[in-house]
């Protein structure tokens, strides 16, 4: 949580009367910490000590006001330098205004009450600014790779070595994967570690908006562009300029709306519903889907043309079933991030408990696993979740393995690979386990390796 600290304002005034009145003034408030100045270039030479609000006296004996504002802005534009003149010239006033000072006023009978409205204002502008960069900074590292994405198994590493990549260039990036595998995480973690990430991040679901809505949620209207259009509406391309547009379940976008969506991506530029005017914009394109679209566009569902133009990086997350011991080190961080939000005491997983977690297939992914520990936490007696704590809706632990129709091969294969991933591909120790000889845990691997799996 972002924590105020005391506002630091120095005050450049020459007139011996007005500093004493100015002590006083601000004396008043035990939020501000003010250091006194009766010239342009002893000030300037504590510049660095970077105060919050500067109030400058307009005519120092020994340096122009307009030369110390610039001095100021250059060294640090969200300095608000309030300007405090004996002069009321509208003129200059609003010369120093357009050079960037925050405010102008004159030295008279209200000074006091303008003084103090001006510096709580600039202080309530430097309180934003400062929130603003401390939630940027927390976001950028929620979403650093290695903290928001839990695992260490080979298939999640491919993983990180792909994102390392991605945000060291523009390039289209398009996620596949099952439902829950955290898709849309991944798109944050890309853009929170690109040189867009003080930029917008703008997510849009598309089966989420209705067929009727979606040409203007995404391309924005013109205000009495359809009935109940009251006034205009910027889309989500123009919302989300000098950053990245996420476009989640693109597999689901109708025909029509691709053959407008291919174009837009193609001439960079939109067109409001309803309007004519050309909106150039510049944001980085993520998808993701948990369809196959080079199968989509096989059977007529998907437009070629588009599929090549989004196609970019192509970034494939594994389901949890194929991540072997992630499942575990998963459960645990979000158990502590389900402590951590109901300020409840740390739980911990019996050695049952973890063996059911494995032995699970999760066809929700990390989305279900989430669903199935904080039900458990809440259901347990104390901080240790056992196994009669996990409900996985309707299916008994012991259908786990056989919920998919396989062939005998094929289950041996499945469990191969489940070890391989548990133990770090180590194969002696995966022969031990599985109580196999060395040299025929080899011959499986080549078998699995010519059937490509």
């Amino acid at each position: 949580m972002y924590e105020k600290d005391p506002v630091k304002i120095f005050v450049v005034e020459d007139d011996p009367a007005y500093t004493k009145f100015l002590k006083y003034l601000l004396g008043l408030d035990p939020d501000f910490d003010v250091e006194y100045f009766s010239s342009g270039r002893d000030f300037l030479s504590h510049l660095h000590k970077n105060p919050t609000i500067v109030t400058l006296d307009y005519s120092l004996p020994d340096m122009r006001g307009e030369d110390v504002l610039e001095q100021i802005r250059n060294f640090d534009p969200n300095i608000s330098v309030i300007i405090v003149s004996g002069q009321d010239k509208i003129g200059t006033a609003v010369e120093l205004l357009k050079s960037g000072a925050y405010d102008y006023i004159t030295k008279d009978l209200e000074t006091k009450e303008k003084l103090l409205g001006a510096i709580r204002n600039a202080r309530n502008k430097s309180s934003l600014i400062k929130e603003i960069d401390f939630l940027k900074k927390e976001i950028s590292g929620k979403y650093e790779f290695e903290k928001s994405i839990i695992g260490n198994s080979p298939a999640i590493k491919k993983v990180f070595q792909l994102l390392e990549k991605a945000v060291n260039t523009n390039i289209s990036i398009s996620i596949t994967g099952e439902t829950g595998t955290g898709k849309e995480l991944i798109a944050k973690a890309i853009h929170y570690s690109s040189k867009r990430k003080n930029k917008p991040f703008i997510a849009v679901n598309i089966t989420a908006i209705p067929k009727e809505l979606i040409e203007s949620e995404l391309f924005g209207h013109e205000k009495g562009a359809f009935t109940g259009a009251s006034g205009r509406r910027i889309g989500k391309f123009e919302e989300a300029e000098g950053g990245t547009i996420f476009l989640d379940e693109i597999g689901d976008m109708d025909l029509a709306l691709q053959a407008k969506i291919l174009r837009v991506l193609q001439e960079r530029e939109v067109v409001r519903v309803g309007g004519n005017q050309v909106i150039k914009f510049d944001v980085r394109l993520i998808t993701a889907t948990h369809k196959d679209l080079a199968q989509e566009v096989k059977e007529g569902r998907f437009r070629e043309d588009l599929y090549y133009r989004i196609i970019g990086m192509p970034i494939h997350l594994p389901p949890l079933r194929e991540r072997g011991n992630d499942v575990i080190l998963v459960a645990r961080h979000l158990l502590d991030q389900f402590s951590h939000d109901n300020e409840m005491p740390k739980f911990n997983l019996s050695a049952e408990a973890q063996k059911i977690l494995m032995a699970y297939p999760f066809p929700g992914n990390i989305r279900e696993l989430k669903s199935v520990v904080e039900l458990a936490a809440v259901m347990s007696e104390g901080n240790i979740i056992e196994a009669h704590h996990l409900t996985f809706g309707n299916a008994r632990k012991s259908d786990f393995l056989l919920n998919e129709e396989m062939t005998m091969q094929d289950y041996m294969y499945r469990i191969i690979r489940h070890y391989l991933n548990r133990y770090d591909n180590n194969v002696l120790e995966v022969a031990k386990k599985l109580e196999i000889g060395k040299s025929s845990l080899y011959r499986y691997l080549k078998e699995m390796e010519n059937a490509g799996i």
